[in-house]
């Protein structure tokens, strides 16, 4: 279905595949830190940046009580997720040289709610936008369009078929809650906030920001506010 990489495409999702993987270790080591910080007393927010923060209070306050050898076992973990995060960090630089250098990425990235890191991964694991014949098949492959069920000609529409893509679809998810909570609302999201749950209509939204990069891409134009009602 999807055509064949460049090896800079498949460069950069190297990338995206390193940083989401250092991601995951980072959340796995700072909910193991919060865990054992909570059996002590000491309740830390989820949030990365306020539990940064927080964190050297907290062991600042415990290392009077407790023994030396858990605290020094302690930062040594909070060292181990600092060093990820730079790692995370020098990735993230990488890929904003990619995005600079890629008139395609620029082209999208103009595209309210999506963001250096959704334009990057998203024309590297497009491949060629025309091998799609349309903006709702681009969705589809992101898992982005309604599972279908019915019998004697009633069709029901369920939740997203969430097939295809998980990490570009979880990125375009991210920027369409951006665009509902503090973006630039149309009376569209407007209307289908009233009628709709929150969840509903950010998979709505993050439909309609696939079906605008695959237009973007595919017919070599620029972003308008007019394209996002394809």
């Amino acid at each position: 279905m999807v055509a064949i990489k460049s090896e800079s495409q498949q460069a950069i999702l190297a990338l995206h595949r390193m940083r989401a993987q250092l991601m995951k270790f980072r959340i796995m080591q700072t909910n193991a830190l919060r865990g054992l910080l909570y059996e002590f007393g000491e309740v830390l927010p989820e949030g990365y940046r306020d539990f940064a923060e927080k964190i050297s209070g907290a062991l600042a306050k415990i290392a009077d009580r407790l023994p030396a050898m858990l605290i020094d076992s302690l930062r040594e973990q909070w060292a181990r997720v600092q060093s990820t995060d730079k790692e995370i960090a020098v990735l993230e630089r990488r890929l904003k040289v990619a995005l600079r250098e890629n008139q395609e990425c620029q082209k999208i990235a103009e595209i309210p709610g999506v963001g250096m890191l959704t334009a990057t991964a998203a024309v590297a694991a497009i491949g060629d936008a025309k091998t799609f014949r349309s903006g709702r098949e681009f969705a589809a492959w992101l898992g982005l369009v309604p599972k279908q069920t019915g019998t004697g000609g009633h069709v029901r529409q369920l939740g997203i078929s969430k097939r295809g893509d998980t990490y570009l679809r979880t990125l375009l998810m991210h920027g369409a809650r951006s665009v509902i909570v503090k973006g630039s609302r149309t009376a569209w999201i407007d209307e289908l906030l009233q009628r709709r749950p929150f969840n509903v209509v950010v998979a709505a939204v993050a439909n309609k920001l696939a079906r605008t990069i695959w237009a973007v891409l595919a017919r070599d134009s620029r972003y308008t506010a007019s394209a996002m009602a394809l």
